[in-house]
């Protein structure tokens, strides 16, 4: 038992340290296109395809899709098995379906890398605008599919003041080790901060796309980046955001070592649910 929690902490700690490398390299090349040194906006899967080119590339995304697919399993004992001991409340519940889609979104990464590990069809960098843009036009060719992006774009934005929150609060640090150095809750408020104000970008194009029924309208990460970049003085506020969510990226390889780690055992969550249930 004690052997398959240490495996599960060491897959979680990596995919803190995968999550982070996306980040990081997102937010550089964001931050080499606002310095005018190259770069571009680009999202997750873009970040997966640069690393890729480097240089013994496909080693290292090799690394990044098993961490990839080890942050997914951990959040989804966060979200199953309450790892992080939230409880049950309303705020809770909200939380822990959050890190379901989450769980389900880094399945999605990790299969995407390992796409590109085997050659499967490795798309283009606008990958991620496809794929928002796909998803949405399929909520609303559903019955009601206006309210159904409409409640995403919601959702999303909810998100986002829900990373200011934690920028302000520095609430993560409930979940780092005692020892953690300083720095690395400012690297949390700064990163919490930029990833709030991408994730509302996100959400507006959403809610943009379900008030005009054009799924047209929906931008990914790299797409809702490019959109603060077109904006009067939005070079500054892409460096600046880029800056953030480069500092998000060294924040998660800080979480890698300093996060606490403790999931319960599957058979002893399912014992006391059945006890709540006689």
């Amino acid at each position: 038992m004690a052997a398959r929690r240490n495996r599960l902490e060491l897959l979680a700690r990596l995919g803190y340290a995968a999550r982070g490398a996306v980040s990081l390299i997102i937010g550089v090349l964001a931050l080499l296109a606002a310095l005018g040194r190259g770069g571009g906006a680009t999202g997750s899967k873009g970040a997966l395809q640069t690393l890729f080119s480097q240089p013994a590339g496909a080693v290292l995304l090799g690394v990044v899709a098993l961490g990839l697919f080890g942050f997914a399993m951990w959040r989804a004992f966060q979200s199953l098995l309450d790892a992080d001991e939230r409880g049950t409340n309303a705020k809770a519940i909200v939380l822990r379906i959050g890190q379901a889609v989450s769980a389900v979104i880094y399945v999605g990464l990790g299969v995407f890398a390992l796409s590109l590990l085997f050659g499967w069809g490795q798309g283009s960098t606008e990958g991620g605008e496809e794929s928002a843009r796909d998803w949405t036009a399929w909520l609303l060719a559903q019955p009601f599919g206006r309210w159904l992006v409409g409640g995403v774009g919601l959702a999303v934005a909810g998100a986002a003041l829900g990373m200011g929150y934690k920028a302000w609060t520095a609430s993560f640090t409930q979940h780092l080790a005692a020892d953690a150095p300083r720095w690395v809750t400012t690297l949390g408020r700064v990163g919490y901060v930029a990833r709030g104000i991408v994730f509302l970008v996100i959400g507006g194009f959403l809610l943009l796309a379900a008030w005009q029924s054009d799924a047209s309208e929906a931008r990914g990460l790299g797409g809702a980046l490019a959109s603060l970049q077109a904006q009067p003085f939005g070079q500054a506020l892409f460096g600046l955001v880029a800056a953030g969510l480069a500092a998000f990226g060294a924040f998660e390889f800080a979480e890698a070592r300093y996060r606490r780690i403790g999931a319960p055992d599957a058979g002893r969550v399912a014992e006391a649910a059945k006890a709540k249930m006689a």
